[in-house]
């Protein structure tokens, strides 16, 4: 299992490295892209695959930054990067509720998911 996460923590560093090309405007992420923004949340990967793994303070931390601007952690969930990462957005919904954040969006629509 840890070299699985270590191979899922390189791909998403290295989409991200890509994602920073050709992103001009403000789309959801603001100058980034969701595909940019979702190797930051790479802390988070196995609480994103499984409902009951622990959460760590780090992921924690990644998703209250991000949570601020709920479209954006919305499109990170949704994000190709994270597809092909193996995360579960039913289960990454989950995860601003398992780090007890007091100010998560709750009932906000992501896709077909609303946030607990």
């Amino acid at each position: 299992a840890p070299m699985k996460y270590i191979w899922v923590l390189g791909f998403l560093v290295f989409l991200g490295i890509a994602g920073f090309n050709g992103v001009d405007g403000a789309g959801e992420c603001g100058k980034s892209s969701p595909d940019a923004e979702a190797f930051k949340l790479a802390p988070c990967a196995s609480a994103a695959q499984d409902e009951k793994a622990a959460v760590s303070k780090n992921c924690c931390l990644q998703v209250k930054k991000l949570g601020q601007n709920p479209s954006c952690l919305c499109a990170v969930m949704l994000s190709n990067t994270a597809k092909s990462s193996g995360i579960k957005p039913e289960v990454a919904i989950t995860i601003p509720k398992r780090c007890n954040l007091a100010d998560r969006p709750v009932g906000y629509k992501c896709g077909a998911y609303t946030l607990p």
